[in-house]
């Protein structure tokens, strides 16, 4: 089997292993809520459960994004390669070991609700996970030269530029961690706007 051949099946198993990774997540983000079988929970009513417990809903509601954010960015970086080799498949698994790292940071969150310590984690996880991301295409594009074929230069530079506001972004909440829960949380909904701004710039540059 040549190198070339051997690099595509690897592909094709590296984004069969990142799905399932992130369907773990996924799945492990919606045990956060409070379980209605729960004998130590005492509600009234369901209107109660809300009430008392609106922060695991937001927690969920906001981890649910990011994670979004994350398997849209690894799908469509993933989604314009022609193959992969062993240095871009390392990055792609550290990647991966960041996300479980991030996962276990909101189950820290959870379980010690509030404390700086966890939020930090949890924005150094996020902000691992893109920048690994980002290096993972750049090493792609100028190093190993693994991009499809029908992707053009400037189509690959400004696949490079825009994703540059996930790193950014979690970078941003790490000192808003330092504000208080509800500041860090509300940071990370500055994501449009800077992914907006990288957007537009991207585009100004090909124009």
């Amino acid at each position: 089997m040549n190198s070339e051949r051997q690099g595509t099946l690897q592909l094709k198993r590296l984004e069969m292993l990142m799905d399932v990774v992130f369907a773990l997540i996924i799945w492990r983000i919606f045990m956060i809520l409070p379980r209605p079988d729960d004998e130590s929970a005492q509600w009234a009513s369901v209107l109660d459960m809300l009430q008392n417990n609106w922060e695991s809903f937001l927690l969920v509601f906001l981890s649910t994004i990011i994670v979004i954010v994350f398997w849209v960015q690894n799908n469509n970086l993933l989604g314009k390669l022609k193959r992969t080799n062993s240095v871009h498949t390392a990055i792609t698994i550290f990647q991966l070991i960041f996300m479980l790292l991030l996962l276990y940071s909101i189950s820290l969150g959870i379980r010690y609700e509030g404390e700086l310590v966890t939020k930090v984690m949890e924005s150094v996880s996020a902000l691992m996970v893109s920048l690994l991301a980002y290096m993972g295409w750049r090493y792609a594009m100028f190093k190993a030269k693994l991009v499809a074929d029908d992707i053009t230069e400037d189509d690959a530079h400004q696949t490079l530029e825009r994703n540059k506001a996930e790193p950014i972004t979690a970078a941003i909440t790490i000192p808003f961690a330092f504000v208080g829960p509800l500041a860090w949380e509300l940071s990370w909904f500055l994501y449009p706007f800077i992914k907006y701004l990288f957007h537009r710039l991207s585009k100004n540059k090909k124009a």
